[in-house]
């Protein structure tokens, strides 16, 4: 004999794993979660919004902070004294080579610092197509991304 029960579902609730019908689904967890909201004062609901929030906009944030786009790169070249074709033609180049990640700012100070010469002038050069083997060098074995 095949049984016509419905197989129950088990759903993560508050950290507790709920098993449930999928007919009465919706039902039973809108009223598990108004029970369990129910006994909470306003402060702890405060506190429990604002919890779930941070869940939520977590990842996001980590995101954001560990990653770039070469517009972000442009940006901070622009802010650094290059004008809009340099920063372009860096952040470019920097693409191509796999150094975006490490940060177009950071690659030009990094290669400055190494030739001992104003970060402008060695910025502008690279955006030209030189000194990359020093990029290259200097950032050689370094995890990027």
């Amino acid at each position: 004999m095949v049984s016509t029960a419905k197989v129950r579902t088990p759903i993560p609730i508050f950290g507790k794993i709920l098993h449930l019908k999928e007919e009465n689904l919706k039902t039973d967890l809108f009223e598990k979660r108004k029970q369990e909201l129910s006994r909470l004062t306003d402060e702890e609901l405060n506190r429990k919004f604002w919890e779930l929030s941070e869940k939520i906009v977590d990842p996001l944030v980590k995101l954001a902070y560990e990653n770039t786009t070469p517009s972000i790169e442009r940006s901070v070249l622009l802010r650094m004294g290059f004008n809009s074709l340099e920063a372009k033609g860096f952040v470019d180049k920097c693409f191509e080579r796999g150094l975006l990640g490490r940060g177009a700012g950071h690659v030009i100070l990094k290669v400055a610092e190494e030739l001992k010469r104003d970060y402008l002038a060695v910025g502008k050069e690279m955006a030209e197509g030189k000194h990359w083997e020093v990029a290259e060098k200097s950032f050689k074995g370094v995890k990027i991304g």
